[in-house]
């Protein structure tokens, strides 16, 4: 009898991972290929093309049922209406890559070749394999080098209409705030990304003159959201205030969200996220006090039930069972 799988593609600014994935969400092979830094599209192509193959060859040489049905990719600024990745920020491929058309080159008699952006990925794989398996209407936030998002609606990811609609990590926070990533000031993610989480550990010890901080002694560089979690745990102050603080912008910024879609559930995913109620707490709390009363002890915060080694390839491969919904 046939074992159904697809293909997880993420495409990452210095690696793409891949996975060929069966229909309850394990992983049954994955590899890496560099992604290149000197913009070749047409080799990446090819070199993306032939680690996929022998993926799919490694695991049919285990067990020859196995039948592959499409490849799902994930991929920064990916529009799943074009198959288009537009001028990704942290990628070497400059202007509109038509990756979905390159790749069906290559796999002509793919059937299902698919493609969106990361945090759309998340979210559709929290639909088919994870916490959401039941809802219609939830969304998902996940927190890393940036703040991304993705809306479902009614069962259907929300792509609005040149499909980039779910920047929630850009909606503004605080008018002329912090520089953010894209340029503008004071948006979300320049505050609950886990760079901005770095920011405001140095800005507290700046304030109080937090020589005392198991945190003092890293470089702005080397601290990450782990390092501050871990000093959390121990008590330090500084450390404490971090999440507090995030935790008080993140639920600030899902309150907005809610009032814009009134979602089920709110699922966030992320490296932060491992910090239990360290965030989870304060981001609740605070996303209460400004919610709407009609909307007050309705919405729940939950974790994400994708493993976060996994995450990736997973939601992307799942993009290519959505396909075959339609």
């Amino acid at each position: 009898m046939n074992r159904k799988a697809t293909v997880g593609v993420d495409v990452g600014g210095t690696n793409t991972a891949i996975g060929i994935v069966d229909a309850l969400g394990n992983v049954l092979a994955k590899d890496n290929i560099d992604t290149p830094s000197h913009g070749d599209i047409a080799q990446y192509i090819t070199d993306l093309s032939n680690a996929i193959k022998a993926l799919i060859k490694s695991v049919q040489l285990v067990n020859s049922e196995i039948v592959v049905l499409g490849i799902g990719v994930g991929a920064p600024n990916g529009n799943y209406y074009n198959g288009t990745i537009e001028y990704a920020p942290n990628l070497s491929f400059r202007g509109i890559v038509h990756f979905v058309s390159l790749l069906k080159e290559k796999f002509p008699d793919m059937e299902y070749v698919a493609l969106t952006n990361d945090a759309n990925a998340a979210a559709i794989g929290e639909m088919i394999y994870g916490g959401a398996k039941d809802m219609k209407n939830f969304v998902m936030y996940t927190l890393g080098t940036g703040v991304g998002s993705g809306l479902v609606v009614n069962g259907d990811l929300v792509y609005g209409a040149d499909g980039f609609a779910g920047e929630c990590g850009h909606t503004t926070l605080i008018p002329g705030g912090r520089s953010c990533g894209c340029g503008a000031k004071g948006h979300l993610e320049a505050y609950c990304s886990a760079p901005g989480m770095r920011r405001t550990a140095f800005e507290i010890m700046v304030r109080d003159n937090a020589t005392d901080s198991m945190l003092a002694d890293k470089s702005f560089k080397e601290l990450s959201s782990k390092m501050i979690y871990d000093a959390a745990v121990k008590g330090d102050k500084v450390a404490l205030e971090v999440f507090e603080q995030t935790g008080k912008w993140l639920g600030q910024g899902l309150a907005d969200t809610v009032h814009h879609l009134s979602p089920e559930a709110v699922f966030l995913f992320g490296g932060p996220t491992a910090a239990g109620d360290y965030i989870f707490k304060p981001t609740k709390e605070s996303m209460e006090a400004h919610l709407l009363p009609i909307f007050k002890g309705k919405i729940k915060i939950l974790p994400s039930q994708l493993n976060p080694g996994d995450a990736a390839i997973v939601g992307a491969s799942a993009l290519v069972w959505k396909e075959m919904e339609k």
